[in-house]
């Protein structure tokens, strides 16, 4: 290659990739560009290779371009081989397959030795504690032979014990015996390799996508990686797509149905999520996804990654749970500690004036400007028996006042003369008249003294005398 380029030129090498430039520059000294006009120039270059290249046949040039292709993949992925997240996904794709086989084989196997010890499911629930103890008894009747002590505590021990005598289990042979004891071998082996599979996820993982796995940890981050199919395609999705990964079915229906959307799907399986309660894990949920696709662009486009903004955004998550827990939506700065974050008054009962309901404008909120009508019709009744109280007291305080009152109550006495006058009319009538009668007479007499007060004239008096009159003289003909 030094010998290509002369030292006195001043061109530059063009090279498609910028990774290969500096590998050059650092083992050459050359300098190297990488631009998008390297790139075009590139692609015509490979376009026009049949034409630029003589003597090949078509068949050995492509044989030629598949190689070099190939070359270039391999190189690609020896760079980082760290960053190869096509184990995580097949590895929790199987850990899936396991944990689908050992139910079904655990399963079979209950129903196979419940022929014979039935009652040991129901003492013993466990998966794993009851294929070792059905592999260690083999019939019950050896069960007083074997010690299951490092299986299973000693309660549950004395009540197996107590179920083999008195077991309503058939007799089995001692081939069909041995089949059991096969396929409990199977399930412990394959328990165990679940566990070391298990293990090695957690490595991959903590390797790979370090932020991720200390935000939802290792196994909803793979199922997350594998439901994307690569950790840079899931790096692309939003985080409103990431909180509802596993759930698109039920999405969709509810989209065509008009109701309400799922709110998580597999972050509902998380431990953060899990802590919440039922009323705030759409919310938990929701942040989750927020800060899991700020972890997932780290751990996919950045170098050299470790765990400590997975921590960072982890403690954010816990510490928005416990304010949603506590009620406490808000937390004092340094430099508002102490003060006061509402400016509005607080309510306070006992500072509202006794009567009326008449309080200082400023700090009750009943005298807003925005409520009902009837509330300001009583403000303004209260203000206007306020007016007329003031107006009263200043008239009795100003000496003109009072000789006005004084002239207004000279008047009266003379309506109260009129009235005394027509009382004494009536009751010299009444003397007249028989006591029985004294309630018919009334209705009349009551009229006209009414007429009396509204006429005012003094023609009035000679009417109430015929009127009398005539009712004595109807009087009279009723006595006869």
């Amino acid at each position: 290659l030094k010998q290509l380029v002369a030292t006195d030129s001043h061109e530059q090498l063009g090279v498609i990739d910028a990774k290969l430039g500096n590998v050059i520059k650092e083992k050459f000294g050359l300098d190297c560009v990488c631009s998008s006009a390297i790139t075009e120039l590139y692609r015509n270059i490979k376009s026009q290779a049949n034409n630029l290249i003589s003597g090949l046949p078509d068949r050995e040039f492509s044989a030629m371009q598949l190689g070099l292709a190939h070359g270039l993949s391999r190189y690609k992925l020896k760079f980082n081989p760290d960053k190869i997240d096509t184990m995580i996904v097949q590895a929790i794709n199987l850990l899936d397959d396991l944990d689908k086989e050992l139910n079904n084989y655990v399963m079979r196997l209950k129903e196979w030795f419940g022929w014979h010890f039935p009652e040991l499911s129901k003492i013993v629930t466990d998966s794993m504690p009851y294929t070792r103890v059905v592999k260690m008894m083999g019939v019950r009747e050896n069960m007083s032979q074997c010690d299951f002590s490092a299986i299973i505590p000693e309660e549950m021990e004395k009540d197996m014990r107590a179920a083999a005598d008195v077991s309503m289990g058939t007799e089995i042979a001692k081939e069909d015996v041995e089949n059991v004891g096969l396929l409990c071998d199977q399930i412990i082996e394959m328990s165990g390799y679940r566990s070391q599979l298990n293990e090695y996820l957690e490595n991959r993982m903590m390797a790979v996508a370090p932020n991720l796995t200390v935000l939802v940890g290792e196994i909803i981050g793979a199922r997350l990686i594998a439901h994307a199919g690569s950790l840079l395609n899931l790096a692309k999705h939003p985080a409103s797509t990431v909180q509802v990964f596993g759930a698109e079915k039920a999405l969709f229906r509810a989209i065509s149905k008009n109701q309400s959307t799922p709110k998580y799907g597999l972050m509902y399986h998380a431990s953060l999520v899990n802590k919440a309660s039922p009323k705030f894990k759409g919310k938990i949920s929701r942040m989750l996804a927020a800060k899991s696709a700020l972890a997932i662009r780290v751990d996919a486009l950045k170098d050299d990654v470790d765990g400590n903004l997975g921590v960072e955004l982890r403690g954010k998550v816990e510490y928005r749970l416990r304010q949603l827990e506590t009620g406490v939506t808000y937390q004092l700065s340094g430099g508002n500690q102490g003060r006061d974050m509402n400016p509005t008054p607080k309510y306070n009962p006992r500072e509202r004036a006794p009567g009326s309901g008449l309080t200082d404008v400023k700090h009750d909120f009943n005298l807003d400007p925005k409520q009902p009508a009837r509330n300001k019709r009583k403000f303004q009744q209260s203000v206007g028996d306020e007016a007329e109280g003031e107006i009263k007291e200043e008239a009795q305080s100003t000496p003109g006042a009072e000789g006005i009152t004084k002239k207004k109550k000279k008047k009266r006495p003379v309506v109260e003369q009129e009235d005394t006058a027509d009382v004494k009319v009536e009751q010299t009538e009444e003397q007249v008249t028989p006591k029985k009668k004294k309630k018919t007479a009334a209705p009349a007499e009551e009229e006209l003294t009414e007429g009396i007060h509204n006429s005012g004239s003094k023609k009035k008096p000679k009417k109430k005398k015929q009127v009398v009159a005539q009712t004595e003289v109807e009087m009279a003909a009723d006595d006869e």
